[in-house]
């Protein structure tokens, strides 16, 4: 059966993360929505999403379709009725669709669905808001770990190293490990291929860390956190997911955050996650185009691809940063920054589309990944409709 995730009509409440990528491709555990399915099936998915961002994640669509809520946090079970879902029927839990089976028009969840209808009435996670991804980060480490892991031997653990707790530590073939503290009383550990956690770093599971990404030396490390890709950090980390490709590798602290791709967080980098009056933390919303309430007491930062923080940067509590945004200076600059954004508490510009893309292109050749074609077609998108909120005075 051909396999699509959609974004199932989340695009704007997914914002700034989804301005340039699928909700598939955003990483909720170990793995991404999209290569979560993928192992699960045993097959290439493709996506559903915003007619700007198609050319660089194409769709493929044939006469039978699965559809599944990019959203979906999955347990066996609702993997289960998925699978055998008939065509023309759906899965849904109260108002929330799971999946769809259709050869009919690819649909994105947000127009009546075919019937009939299997209800499935037990527990359905499902991501609807940004702080959602760190908010249950620890539930998808331990689902993609026993993923992932099922039926495999880890390489061997250095003697250098302190081990406690009961649950289990897999390293990948080439991955470093050497003098660091491991507490796996709350949740496993997952060190990546060629990935290196430096001595005298100390993690708390669930934790894990994907290819040739780095912790360094006397990092802390609390879970749950999940660093994609080539990240490098260092400092303090608490509850914190960071998709690839980015770095927060001095000391600071960061909690309760959700950081995009290409993105650097300079020395001693700090984010509030509580406010002094221990409220519930509000946090700038795209769909409503205000602040909402998230229903959380500790909630930090969420970060758009391509955005920098220079040295010594306070961000407050619940701050949204847009894409390609570079903030810098002294005191806590506002807490929803809007895409090409350039400044601090002392004000803002426009960052110039010209000189974010040449940026963007030096930054990830360091990578030896070219800043193709489509990816300047996506910033220029973004930076084109997020010109409304950045009315700068």
């Amino acid at each position: 059966m051909n396999i699509i995730i959609s974004d199932a009509g989340l695009h704007n409440a997914m914002k700034p993360l989804s301005w340039t990528k699928p909700i598939a491709e955003f990483r909720t555990g170990i793995l991404t929505s999209k290569a979560r399915w993928e192992k699960i099936f045993n097959t290439n998915c493709s996506v559903f999403t915003e007619n700007y961002l198609q050319k660089k994640f194409p769709l493929k669509s044939e006469n039978k379709n699965l559809i599944i809520h990019a959203g979906l946090m999955p347990d066996n079970e609702i993997i289960a009725v998925i699978s055998s879902l008939k065509q023309g029927s759906i899965v849904r839990n109260g108002k929330t669709i799971a999946a769809i089976c259709t050869d009919s028009e690819i649909s994105d969840f947000t127009t009546n669905p075919p019937a009939p209808v299997t209800e499935y009435k037990k527990e359905c996670l499902v991501m609807e808001h940004t702080w959602d991804i760190f908010t249950h980060a620890g539930r998808m480490i331990q689902f993609d770990f026993d993923l992932l892991t099922k039926d495999r031997i880890s390489d061997k653990i250095s003697d250098t190293n302190i081990i406690i707790g009961n649950h289990p530590v897999f390293l990948e073939k080439g991955a470093k490990l050497e003098a660091a503290v491991l507490n796996m009383t709350n949740g496993p550990i997952y060190i990546g291929k060629d990935a290196e956690v430096m001595e005298g770093s100390q993690i708390r599971g669930p934790f894990a860390m994907m290819e040739h990404s780095a912790v360094k030396m006397g990092a802390k490390i609390y879970g749950p956190t999940i660093l994609g890709p080539h990240v490098k950090v260092g400092g303090e980390l608490n509850n914190v997911v960071i998709f690839g490709h980015s770095n927060k590798a001095h000391d600071g602290f960061l909690g309760n955050a959700v950081i995009g791709e290409w993105c650097n967080l300079g020395a001693d980098t700090n984010n509030s996650n509580l406010k002094n009056n221990y409220a519930q933390v509000r946090m700038w919303d795209y769909e409503t185009s205000g602040f909402s309430k998230t229903g959380l007491q500790f909630c930090g930062t969420i970060i758009g691809d391509h955005s920098k923080c220079g040295i010594n940067t306070m961000l407050n509590t619940g701050t949204v940063i847009g894409v390609s945004c570079n903030i810098f200076g002294a005191g806590f600059p506002r807490n929803f920054i809007p895409s090409f954004a350039w400044g601090g508490s002392g004000g803002y510009t426009e960052y110039a589309l010209n000189k974010a893309l040449s940026v963007a292109e030096i930054v990830m050749k360091r990578r030896n990944i070219q800043h193709s074609d489509e990816d300047k077609s996506i910033m220029e998108h973004v930076f084109q409709t997020s010109q409304n909120y950045r009315k700068f005075h």
